[in-house]
């Protein structure tokens, strides 16, 4: 099992950020122009929400607080399919661009679930973070965290 080293080597983040560069190259520069301050502001700031919120959740050290922001990525997650249906709607983009949306959102969706449910694991398990691909997979579900309120955050070795 690969110590993870980074939160680029998370393949949920890689996946949010295939997501986020799909976003910014090639939904925002097809919006009109008015839709700048709204729209374009709106999707583009979800879209950094996912990779952001993976990376800082990352570097709290605690796989409880690592999952709430990765909680909050699969918020953000949702907020941009959200965006791209909308885009939809108001005929700014075609079919296929929310396809493809919908392809990556699905991609991310999965992985990140299958990390959170890893982080829920470690947390019980008190074991060092690691990512080992058969330690976590796709899952179209998240198993629901504890509720013991006499367990503790473990905190994540990155190193040592």
């Amino acid at each position: 099992m690969n110590r993870i080293e980074t939160f680029e080597s998370l393949d949920c983040w890689k996946a949010c950020r295939e997501l986020r560069l799909s976003v910014v190259r090639k939904v925002c520069p097809v919006l009109p122009k008015d839709e700048r301050f709204v729209l374009i502001s709106q999707v583009r700031r979800s879209a950094r929400s996912l990779t952001a919120n993976i990376a800082e959740g990352f570097g709290r050290f605690h796989y409880r607080d690592n999952y709430k922001f990765c909680s909050n990525a699969r918020g953000s997650l949702f907020e941009v399919l959200d965006h791209l249906i909308t885009a939809r709607d108001e005929k700014f983009i075609g079919a296929d661009l929310l396809n493809e949306g919908r392809l990556l959102f699905e991609t991310a969706r999965r992985l990140l679930n299958g990390y959170m449910n890893y982080l829920t694991r470690a947390a019980d398990d008190n074991s060092r973070l690691q990512e080992d691909p058969t330690a976590y997979g796709g899952s179209d579900h998240l198993t629901a965290w504890p509720h013991d309120e006499g367990s503790h955050s473990a905190p994540l070795t990155h190193n040592s």
